[in-house]
């Protein structure tokens, strides 16, 4: 049986924003309490204020992702500290534009070490605490171009499709452990990765998602009975790929 949904736990990375503040709000709504992940404190004590004021805890934890050699440690001190967990949402990444000729070596590590690394190591710091209490679910956040390609979106598609082989593994591997694994794959999302100086699309972002439905996504996926699995769910705009 799950436990009653004001015990829930989750630690969500990327949390300031976008799809991460989105869905601190809807598991906020569902009575889960978060453990919030990502660069900024400031923007993180804004959403913990607004998770808050929904009536579960929150406590905030500013962490540089891209800091792969130390995260593996910092997610296991935090489920420490907030635990037990029962959710770990793996929203943090970076956008990244180029065609591949042109990419260099330190450009495509760093959407690797961001986009797949430090999943990776978020996933070996929170496992061996689920594995102690043989339940969880660990939800990663891909992307549609996992699996459709997309001139000068090379690496980033490269990251994601990785994210979903990472969780068909892990799901494999650690069902007998009783945790779970899922991928959630939106099309376009209207979030603030459009704005930044890694990418550079013009797109119309009134068609694309917003946060809040990819937000409801993986809630449904996170609150499945414990004996149902959703492998990916694959979220698009109407209008389908921009």
């Amino acid at each position: 049986m799950n436990p009653p949904p004001n015990q829930l736990r989750a630690i969500l990375t990327g949390a300031s924003s976008g799809i991460g503040k989105a869905t601190a709000l809807a598991f906020a709504k569902a009575g889960i309490n978060l453990a919030l992940v990502s660069r900024s404190l400031d923007k993180l004590e804004a959403v913990a204020e607004a998770v808050r004021a929904v009536g579960v805890e929150a406590q905030v934890y500013p962490l540089d992702l891209a800091q792969v050699e130390i995260v593996q440690a910092k997610l296991k001190a935090i489920a420490e500290e907030f635990g037990p967990i029962d959710f770990l949402v793996n929203n943090a990444g970076i956008g990244y534009t180029n065609l591949l000729s042109q990419t260099s070596l330190a450009d495509w590590q760093q959407v690797i070490n961001l986009n797949l690394t430090s999943v990776f190591q978020c996933i070996q710091g929170v496992l061996p605490q689920m594995r102690q209490r043989h339940q969880g679910t660990i939800i990663n956040v891909a992307s549609i171009a996992a699996h459709q390609a997309f001139p000068e979106w090379g690496v980033y598609s490269v990251s994601k499709a990785s994210i979903i082989a990472l969780s068909k593994t892990l799901a494999v591997e650690e069902r007998t452990n009783g945790i779970r694994v899922m991928t959630i794959s939106p099309g376009a999302v209207n979030t603030p990765i459009w704005d930044t100086d890694t990418v550079q699309a013009d797109f119309n972002r009134e068609a694309m998602l917003t946060p809040e439905l990819v937000a409801r996504s993986i809630l449904h996926a996170a609150l499945l009975p414990q004996q149902a699995t959703i492998e990916e769910i694959t979220i698009m705009p109407s209008g389908g790929a921009l």
